[in-house]
């Protein structure tokens, strides 16, 4: 969405300065701290180091990825952002946290120099989604919260649903290709 005139010329940088990657969902742009991926996969071949997961409470997770020794519950970005279904084709898997999450795609990396408060028309749960805005080529480009995408009570119950559905769900997902079995990453 552009907003900015054309004669506009935006604010000298100042500072600090942050890496953010752009990627899309829906259709819409969206950034996050690079420093907040821990890495990103292709969608393709990863059937088989999945898990499906019901939770009618938590709609927006329906999969739990395996990496390692590790899951991560896979957040389907579309039913997050309560934005049109779309085809995603990457998972943005989070540092220090067990939450994946699922994009159309990447756009690039930016650098930002400024983070706009988020204005206090977005009073619902967004407010916890976004840590600010941030003004890139002319565009106003929400800036994720990595820790908004599953509240610690959601953490707390897919945590519940993997105690009740046992041990052996452990021993049911094959490593990823190019990964040695139980090697961590």
């Amino acid at each position: 969405m552009k907003i900015v005139p054309s004669g506009f010329q935006a604010p000298r940088q100042h500072g600090r300065t942050e890496e953010v990657i752009l990627f899309a969902v829906a259709g819409h742009m969206f950034a996050i701290a690079a420093s907040a991926i821990e890495e990103i996969r292709s969608t393709d071949g990863f059937s088989s180091a999945t898990a499906e997961i019901t939770l009618k409470e938590i709609p927006k997770v329906r999969q739990r990825l395996r990496r390692g020794r590790k899951w991560y519950y896979l957040v389907d970005a579309c039913t997050h952002f309560d934005l049109p279904v779309s085809r995603p084709t990457l998972i943005l898997v989070l540092r220090h946290s067990c939450v994946a999450v699922l994009v159309d795609g990447i756009d690039r990396m930016e650098t930002i120099s400024r983070l706009m408060v988020v204005p206090r028309s977005f009073s619902g749960s967004e407010r916890v989604w976004y840590r600010g805005l941030a003004l890139i080529n002319d565009n106003v480009v929400p800036v994720l919260n990595p820790d908004g995408f599953l509240t610690q009570n959601e953490i707390a119950q897919l945590g519940a649903l993997d105690d009740r559905a046992g041990a052996s769900a452990e021993n049911d997902v094959l490593p990823l290709p190019g990964e040695a079995q139980g090697a961590l990453r």
